[in-house]
């Protein structure tokens, strides 16, 4: 009966509501493809992530952590410390003149700081991509229910205005119409801005690990370079994406 009832409100709806729900009824499809997608590419990201951290806390040879990030495909932290590593050994390799202050080299301090800003803004613009859809989303779905909502009530006065009576009869098709149109506009916003925000969070917790990787750098081979010499053969390979 419910299921007969609601094929038979749709079918009554105008042409202008009818489009608003197909505008909606896209939103809300693509964004849940998006959502579901995000989800899967963040948790993958997320295990790589924790194994490469794994091995880092590990306190092993610069050499191996490396190795170890090369063969890690799919993390931001893993893809940050191959491509610092990988960009300090050609500077090391081309036998650039460096100053060491306090047991650092400044130059491979500028280096380090310029190659991992740039490779973390690479894969932080990685996790964000597609999201802007859901923003937008989020943004304009209740707007495009109102329009359908706006119209509804514009059909109910006109159906009072030619009925010459306020009845329930002349103006529930018009409300009936109204009410879709919002409950859809807000079915495909509320999960849209839900998942942008956890989104959100989930990149800032990815950038803080990518941070540490830096700091961990800084450790490995800035101010320990006697004990973890950069081999530059071993890092001819370039940067994943």
């Amino acid at each position: 009966m419910f299921q007969a009832g609601l094929m038979g409100i749709l079918g009554s709806l105008g042409v202008v509501s009818k489009a608003v729900l197909s505008i909606l009824l896209c939103f809300s499809v693509i964004s849940w493809a998006i959502i579901l997608y995000k989800w899967r590419a963040f948790s993958a990201a997320d295990a790589e992530d924790h194994r490469f951290m794994t091995m880092l806390s590990k306190g092993r040879s610069l050499d191996e952590i490396a190795r170890h990030a090369h063969r890690t495909n799919g993390s931001p932290c893993a893809t940050i410390f191959h491509g610092v590593v990988d960009r300090l050994g050609r500077v090391s390799s081309e036998g650039q003149e460096s100053h060491d202050v306090g047991g650092i080299s400044t130059i491979d301090r500028h280096v380090l700081e310029r190659a991992a800003s740039h490779i973390a803004q690479g894969q932080i613009g990685k996790l964000e991509s597609l999201l802007p859809f859901l923003a937008t989303t989020g943004n304009i779905s209740p707007f495009v229910g109102l329009l359908g909502t706006v119209m509804g009530i514009i059909d109910s006065f006109r159906e009072i205005g030619s009925q010459g009576t306020a009845s329930i009869a002349a103006v529930a098709p018009g409300v009936s119409e109204a009410l879709i149109a919002t409950a859809a506009g807000l079915f495909a916003a509320i999960p849209a801005v839900i998942a942008y925000n956890y989104f959100l969070t989930r990149i800032r917790r990815t950038a803080f690990r990518m941070d540490a990787v830096v700091v961990e750098l800084f450790t490995l081979f800035l101010d320990k370079p006697q004990s973890a010499p950069v081999k530059p053969q071993l890092f001819s390979v370039g940067v994943k994406g």
